[in-house]
């Protein structure tokens, strides 16, 4: 098995998922201000080295971190690199490489995502920073008319091009094709996007020699869009996610790791257990949650140090929480 297959297995380990800790500067910006907390370089590391510290959680439930560039090269308060903090307690460190979704040419409606240039450089020195992964997120778009073959088509390609950068770096590429929660859509055209989406993605990443073994899919599951009158329930969304996937998804592939993509952090644990329940897939079901991890600890943390030991606390249930999703062991009554 080559290097990129054993670091993929590792990827999806049963009861481990990823820590989606790379969000962008604006990103993090709002979930600051939504505290209250300056969003400068120093109370973004304390932030995220509090998430990093908890061994317990980093340890059993965390497989692998994805990190921003700024945290790549961050050390903690006592000196220690942030990527070794990271990799001491058995976790992966990866990087966020893509440089953001920015409007299709003569489409303001459909996003491409960009980052190609010079990212076999900025990939070679990703690996020479511990980056042992990497993230590259396309964004597709509901409502009557669109998605367009072509911003589908550009994104898969895209995609695939990067993937066989990172394979090249012996860096194991985390695809992500987030057909989008907004809109008024139902579960059954999500359902359609989905399947058409990651069909083109994977026909674009077999054109472009990529190993699927050496590869995690991260995308969402298929669900209703957030502004439609009624929700599916827990069942219907597992079902229909994993029908759709069977249809499209190579067995080859490890795993996949869904993001939460606008769920509440319930929802998005409670649909992820519901799949792990029902069973029945040649893959591992796990997690790379950013939000439906963070949520929680980043309103107990608050920007205050004293806070510091409560928001680990609150990481580490939820990171527990969803590591039981991944064995279809949790309940709701173990929230309490």
């Amino acid at each position: 098995m080559s290097n990129l297959e054993n670091i993929a297995k590792q990827m999806v380990t049963p009861g481990k998922g990823i820590l989606a800790a790379d969000e962008s500067s604006g990103t993090i910006e709002k979930r600051f201000d939504s505290i209250n907390v300056e969003s400068n370089e120093e109370n973004r590391r304390n932030y995220r080295e509090l998430l990093f510290q908890n061994k317990n959680a980093m340890e059993n439930y965390i497989s692998g971190v994805i990190l921003f560039d700024e945290t790549i090269r961050q050390e903690s308060r006592d000196g220690t690199p942030l990527v070794k903090v990271i990799s001491d307690s058995g976790s992966l460190p990866g990087i966020k490489v893509d440089t953001g979704a920015k409007d299709l040419a003569f489409n303001s409606n459909e996003k491409i995502t960009e980052g190609l240039d010079g990212l076999r450089e900025r990939l070679k020195e990703y690996h020479s920073l511990g980056a042992k992964f990497a993230k590259w997120r396309a964004v597709i778009t509901i409502n009557t008319s669109i998605p367009s073959d072509l911003c589908i088509n550009s994104n898969a390609h895209a995609l695939a091009r990067y993937a066989s950068l990172c394979q090249e770096n012996d860096i194991v590429p985390i695809v992500e094709p987030e057909v989008l929660m907004d809109g008024e859509h139902n579960i059954d055209r999500c359902y359609e996007v989905t399947k058409k989406t990651l069909g083109k993605v994977f026909e674009e990443l077999l054109d472009h020699g990529v190993n699927l073994k050496g590869i995690c899919l991260k995308p969402n599951m298929v669900i209703d869009g957030s502004q439609y009158s009624e929700k599916s329930s827990k069942n219907e969304i597992a079902k229909k996610t994993i029908a759709c996937f069977k249809e499209v998804v190579p067995e080859e592939v490890p795993g996949i790791v869904f993001l939460s993509g606008g769920q509440s952090e319930l929802e998005a644990t409670e649909n992820l257990d519901q799949m792990n329940k029902i069973g029945d897939f040649p893959w591992n079901l796990s997690f790379s949650y950013g939000r439906a991890l963070q949520a929680s600890a980043l309103r107990a943390w608050g920007g205050e140090d004293e806070n510091e030991e409560l928001a680990s606390k609150t990481f580490e249930h939820r990171a527990k929480m969803n590591s039981l999703a991944t064995l279809g062991e949790w309940e709701e009554e173990l929230e309490n």
